[in-house]
């Protein structure tokens, strides 16, 4: 494994001991996960103890010591989700994949995992693959949208509502006027 873009991602950050989290998060992006070969290097460079490299990538469950597949499908299991369909939208994602959440598929195209809340709650249930957002998902349009992107057609994720949905009007008329 060759540690170019290591040693440019250290430099860009000024092998700075304040930057390791950064410094982490772009090797993570660099290579889908962090090599050990590349957290070794990062605590020579910015003259960190590894143990104090490897807890960080251990702490935080956005990182991965695992190579991840090349897409990352992230189920939401957060409340609003889970109340609209969110398990089942997963099961149906491990039926389709062949693992279980927290796996990569042998090919290393897929890998499933289940997350307690992307912040997306009017959305719900929502299907994160690469950070990409696929909102008002279920299990039909899981199941379609992983066997597209299998084969390379990428469907492009449905675009949220750019406006409240009109309510009907409220019956005033019964209530006191304030004051």
């Amino acid at each position: 494994m060759s540690l170019d873009r290591v040693n440019e991602i250290i430099e860009r950050y000024g092998a700075d001991q304040m930057a390791s989290l950064a410094v982490l998060q772009d090797i993570q992006r660099e290579y889908n996960y962090l090599p050990r070969e590349a957290l070794e290097l990062t605590a020579q460079r910015l003259d960190v103890p590894t143990g104090e490299i490897y807890r960080l990538a251990t702490f935080f469950t956005a990182f991965s010591l695992q190579p991840k597949g090349k897409y990352v499908c992230q189920v939401c299991l957060g409340t609003a989700c889970h109340v609209r369909g969110g398990s089942r939208i997963l099961e149906t994602l491990e039926r389709e994949l062949g693992v279980k959440a927290g796996d990569t598929t042998a090919d290393g195209q897929f890998s499933l995992e289940a997350v307690r809340c992307v912040g997306a709650c009017a959305l719900a249930p929502i299907l994160m693959v690469n950070e990409e957002p696929h909102a008002y998902m279920t299990s039909d349009k899981a199941a379609r949208l992983i066997a597209q992107l299998a084969v390379g057609e990428v469907e492009r994720a449905e675009t949220p509502p750019t406006e409240l949905p009109a309510r009907a009007p409220v019956d005033l008329s019964g209530v006191p006027p304030a004051g």
